[in-house]
């Protein structure tokens, strides 16, 4: 009776799976994270309904990470794709479409083991300088393109935060403009300070495009007029990756993030201080051990040596 109750609420129904990860997206706070899971559990839904496995259980989730291996897929890949499947269960025993036993069994398929850490990617002082001159600032796009680069190379921003910059967050602190109040990953806040440069290519944007409030950087048309009030964070990567093209180098947005860092601690800019102007995790527990304050006099960002053309 155990066996026939264990086979039946693993049949959950195609339909019920798809309603249940709209919950599992509706609980993440993160839309890069909201669409990266959606799309490794549309992803698994699909590969379940081709290959016929139609119990969502263990032994399926195991199966579908060999595929995923087999692909040769990054071990962090994978991982992020089993959390969401983990996640999918967990959600579906919560609203008594899966028997909680079959979505611990889920719950208990190990992750890929990742060896070593991975570098990453950055540009050279003289590629990123080059990046930054690339967009032709005769043209709205031009403009605000460069700006966009600007301060994901001068502040540091993850493409989400630069999508959500504000005209509101640009004021000045200690005779010096910084980007306040920035909520980043983990709904942390911070504060960012940014080379003059940076704030002449906004300044730059703003003029040309006539604005001055609400979000920074907006959808542009073919045409060249502006197009809503905002932009996406996609959006954001599809501009860096069109001028990495034009440098002749393979760039994610992220490595924009990680190229300031090189930039500023080789520049000279402390370790602790490169952590605040990130805003990673652990910069609480840098602070307690460091005993240490955010200088917004000798920023991370003045020390990486790029300009305007």
């Amino acid at each position: 009776m155990g066996e026939h109750m264990e086979t039946s609420t693993a049949l959950v129904p195609a339909s019920q799976l798809q309603a249940v990860v709209k919950i599992v997206q509706d609980g993440l706070n993160s839309r890069a994270s909201r669409r990266a899971y959606g799309k490794a559990l549309t992803d698994f839904l699909e590969w379940c309904a081709v290959s016929g496995h139609a119990r969502f259980d263990k032994v399926t989730v195991q199966a579908y990470k060999a595929i995923l291996q087999s692909r040769g897929l990054a071990p962090a890949s994978i991982n992020q794709q089993l959390s969401a499947i983990r996640k999918l269960a967990s959600e579906a025993a919560d609203n008594r479409l899966l028997d909680p036993t079959i979505a611990g069994g889920i719950a208990h398929v190990e992750g890929v083991k990742m060896h070593g850490v991975r570098a990453g990617q950055w540009l050279t002082r003289e590629q990123a300088q080059a990046m930054l001159n690339a967009p032709d600032c005769r043209l709205p796009k031009g403009l605000r393109d460069r700006a966009i680069l600007a301060v994901m190379i001068g502040a540091g921003l993850r493409r989400s935060e630069a999508a959500a910059l504000t005209f509101e967050h640009i004021q000045q602190r200690d005779s010096r403009w910084v980007i306040v109040d920035l909520v980043g990953k983990g709904n942390r806040v911070r504060t960012v300070p940014i080379p003059p440069w940076t704030k002449a290519a906004i300044d730059a944007w703003s003029s040309a495009s006539g604005i001055a409030s609400g979000c920074v950087f907006r959808a542009i048309h073919k045409g060249g007029s502006i197009n809503g009030e905002s932009m996406t964070a996609q959006a954001v990567h599809d501009v860096v990756k069109e001028y990495a093209a034009q440098i002749g180098v393979r760039l994610a947005a992220h490595d924009l993030r990680r190229t300031f860092a090189k930039l500023a601690h080789r520049g000279g800019a402390g370790l602790d201080q490169i952590q605040l102007s990130l805003g990673h995790a652990s910069i609480q527990t840098t602070e307690r051990y460091l005993g240490v304050q955010q200088n917004l006099t000798d920023a991370p960002c003045d020390r990486i040596g790029l300009k305007l053309a």
